[in-house]
């Protein structure tokens, strides 16, 4: 196969995957991984990939924009549901359970999964706070604040002010990015502050995301490896990565 044709194919597999690792390339063509290398510099140089840690992603993928709640939801329907119904096994079995969701689509996907001894859910998303108050016996507390319309999520002080004098049980996080080097990151600061609160506010965190999310780095960092619990996320994330993760201290649930 010339080079040309490669990288041809490695753009297509990038934008069909979501993310494409020097590794798995290196293996599927049978080159070396400084050729998979060389071949990602040059896409990167011509604007159809861009670079991060250990391999690629679509250029699209690290604009500070992001998507609407609208196209969110029909991404990877079936690895947020896996997700979800893995970091439901998480929860402690116990009466009374305190439980904060995340606004986000792959956090969503708990609303219907959540156990009869959870007594409390508390959520920024409007739309989660809908499904969930709905359901007979569940209580449910929609932090109060500004409304942003791309992400149907509460933020600003009043969110903040609450967060601060809550103690839950488990909070259940989405994120748009993570990484190694940057934690897990999120391109609006309100939402980041957001989400930090949380993390602090639940005696234990665990982050909830399809692996197309691996290596991307936006612009707010709201938690480090080490401030959350454990990451769930779904079998397409690679082993090198999976132990990459673990060796920085990363628990890391697979679904």
């Amino acid at each position: 196969m010339y080079a040309e044709e490669r990288q041809h194919e490695i753009v297509t597999r990038a934008r069909e995957l979501g993310r494409v690792s020097v590794a798995d390339l290196a293996a599927r063509y049978d080159v070396t991984p400084e050729t998979i290398r060389r071949d990602l510099d040059s896409l990167a140089g011509r604007g159809l990939v861009s670079r991060v840690h250990g391999g690629a992603v679509p250029a699209d993928k690290l604009l500070l924009g992001e998507p609407s709640v609208t196209a969110r939801e029909v991404s990877s329907p079936e690895e947020k549901l896996a997700i979800a119904q893995k970091a439901i096994g998480l929860l402690p079995h116990r009466e009374g359970l305190t439980v904060l969701v995340d606004a986000g689509t792959t956090t969503g996907r708990l609303c219907g999964l959540l156990p009869s001894w959870v007594g409390l859910v508390v959520t920024n998303s409007v739309p989660t706070a809908a499904v969930l108050s709905q359901q007979e016996g569940r209580s449910v507390w929609l932090l109060g604040g500004q409304v942003r319309g791309i992400t149907q999520a509460v933020v600003g002080p009043p969110a903040l002010e609450t967060l601060a004098r809550l103690r839950v049980d488990v909070a259940f996080l989405g994120t748009n990015g993570f990484s190694v080097a940057h934690g897990f990151s999120t391109p609006d600061p309100s939402e980041a502050a957001v989400k930090r609160a949380m993390v602090a506010s639940a005696r234990e965190a665990f982050v909830l995301t399809d692996s197309s999310k691996l290596g991307v780095d936006h612009l707010v960092q709201f938690a480090s490896l080490e401030d959350v619990d454990a990451l769930v996320t779904d079998s397409g994330l690679p082993e090198a990565s999976v132990a990459e993760l673990r060796a920085a201290g990363m628990r890391v649930e697979v679904a």
